[in-house]
């Protein structure tokens, strides 16, 4: 969980009396005396210098040539390290790349791309960018940049990207290779903000039932929410499938901001507090909109942060059920500071803590390997249960909601109804399948040569309705898969496989015709999850 709202310089007077106060008095004094054989010897006079002694002294003496500014870098990662997994620091060249997810925008020409057979190809435009506003279509290929050819060179995703981002103002020319009218086309595109969306779909499963999953929380999601709640209470939505799987986390004002459309006014939806740092309790207010939506909310082992929040304070509040499997267990707060060359440290400043008062950060005394050695341990421990319904806590504190049930600390959140992982649902050959990429790959070859066809479906209700992987497409996957070398079983593909690979390819060609939300509204027809929360959510009868 990432605070950032302190100051630029401000840091922990320690650091500042090692890294700052230490290396001005360094470079000034020299406390040294001879050994017996006459060489001369730093000795750090005090303890606060001693680690920007020991660096000037290997500067100065070790055997080879060391570079002192990465001799610094390494010894504050390796010392933030030490304390706790989630403190770290960060070099000025990661710092932008990292922020940008949370920021939630960069600058740029607005495309999402993807390099085909050496090619920059548009997968797709991105909506409201200055690449869309010109025209640039998906199926595009970008083959040259500034006049210099950019096709055919080997070209990395990291060099397209250097190429193409920049300042928003500044201008870029690129040539377009367009299959449609068979010759280059020239485009001057002023480089812009460019969103980055932290939901990835919003959609009804029924007349009741709305879905919506958020991959992070940035400084964005809350505003995306509000726009995706809307929509789905226009149609019709009175209960709400939130899934924050695999979702690690981001800004804490997000995550209480979007705790706070499901919670009535005055709920408690999380507290702060930290050895250096007074607790700080922050309330739901009276501006939610879904107070008696019927929710529930999707979690697993890749569930963290910010996502266990508005988790623990749904659970702790008696607010909604809670589907899936026990979530990551990080509930301590990171804030960043920055340095004048463009680096920054995120030091965790206090723990979390749910209306109950559960701390669900697990234990690291241990060291950062074995941190996290024992969730994976724990995991397939839990998994291998295979209760559906239930799940026996080891955890020694109980505590109570207001309604009486009883939830359990030592790590992560679990859910009210636990979905273990299905061994049977797995494959080995669709496994190598994925990994080599080939779904992708074979998805956007077809949806590039059916362009046309895709576009006679004029929605995505009406492709998802009308578009089959009939028996001919299926074989040419098979065949394509062959032809890069993966192998099926001896015994064949079992039903149930080939009828996962046929989503699997249905969704991607989807995704290439309208971006994500073609992915996963596919791909929720067989999950789970969903399954099981709709259940929850209809009444029986």
């Amino acid at each position: 969980m990432i605070r950032n709202n302190r100051p630029f310089i401000y840091f922990p007077i320690l650091f500042a009396l090692v890294l700052i106060f230490g290396i001005y008095i360094g470079t000034k004094l020299d406390f040294s005396v001879k050994s017996e054989s006459g060489k001369v010897f730093s000795i750090p006079q005090k303890r606060s210098n001693k680690l920007n002694e020991i660096i000037n002294y290997v500067d100065q003496e070790y055997v080879d040539s060391v570079n002192k500014d990465q001799l610094i870098d390494k010894a504050i990662r390796d010392l933030l390290q030490e304390l706790d997994p989630h403190s770290y620091y960060i070099s000025a060249e990661e710092l932008q790349s990292m922020n940008e997810p949370l920021e939630g925008n960069f600058e740029g020409i607005g495309i999402e791309f993807s390099i085909q057979k050496d090619t920059i190809v548009v997968i797709n435009p991105i909506t409201g960018g200055p690449s869309e506003i010109l025209g640039i279509q998906a199926g595009d290929r970008i083959v040259k940049v500034e006049g210099k050819n950019v096709a055919g060179i080997k070209i990395s995703n990291k060099e397209v990207m250097g190429l193409l981002r920049g300042q928003g103002g500044t201008k870029v020319k690129v040539s377009i290779f367009r299959h449609s009218a068979n010759k280059n086309i020239d485009f001057i595109i002023t480089r812009d903000a460019i969103p980055i969306f932290s939901i990835d779909v919003a959609n009804m499963l029924n007349n009741e039932i709305g879905y919506i999953k958020i991959s992070r929380f940035s400084k964005s999601t809350h505003e995306e929410f509000l726009s995706a709640e809307k929509k789905l209470l226009e149609k019709g939505m009175k209960k709400l499938i939130l899934d924050l799987r695999g979702n690690g986390g981001g800004y804490l004002d997000a995550a209480t901001k979007l705790a706070d459309e499901f919670l009535g006014k005055d709920k408690l939806i999380v507290y702060t507090q930290g050895r250096a740092r007074p607790k700080e309790t922050y309330f739901a207010t009276s501006r939610g909109k879904l107070t008696d939506t019927e929710l529930a909310i999707l979690i697993d082992e890749g569930s963290a942060s910010a996502s266990e929040i508005i988790t623990g304070a749904v659970q702790d509040n008696d607010r909604g059920t809670i589907i899936g499997r026990r979530s990551f267990g990080k509930g301590l707060v990171q804030e960043q500071s920055g340095w004048p060359d463009g680096s920054a440290i995120r030091l965790t400043i206090a723990r979390y803590y749910t209306p109950t008062g559960r701390c669900i950060q697990k234990p690291y005394e241990e060291g950062t390997k074995k941190y996290y050695e024992d969730y994976y341990e724990s995991l397939a421990k839990e998994d291998s249960l295979g209760i559906p319904d239930t799940l026996p806590a080891n955890d020694s504190i109980k505590y109570l909601t207001p309604k009486g049930k009883v939830l359990y600390g030592g790590g992560g959140i679990l859910p009210d109804i636990v979905i273990p992982i299905d061994t049977a649902d797995r494959s080995v050959f669709i496994a190598q399948i994925s990994y080599a990429g080939l779904f992708n790959q074979f998805s956007f070859e077809y949806a590039d040569k059916k362009r046309d066809y895709l576009k006679s479906f004029i929605s995505l209700e009406s492709f998802v309705k009308n578009f089959n992987v009939d028996s001919k497409l299926y074989s040419e996957f098979i065949d394509y898969v062959g032809k890069n070398s993966i192998k099926k079983d001896t015994k064949g593909i079992t039903p149930r496989e080939e009828k996962q690979i046929k989503q699997r390819l249905k969704a991607n060609i989807a995704r290439y015709g309208w971006n994500y939300e073609g992915f996963y509204v596919i791909m929720q027809e067989n999950d789970r999850f969903i399954q099981r929360a709709i259940e929850i959510l209809t009444p029986q009868n």
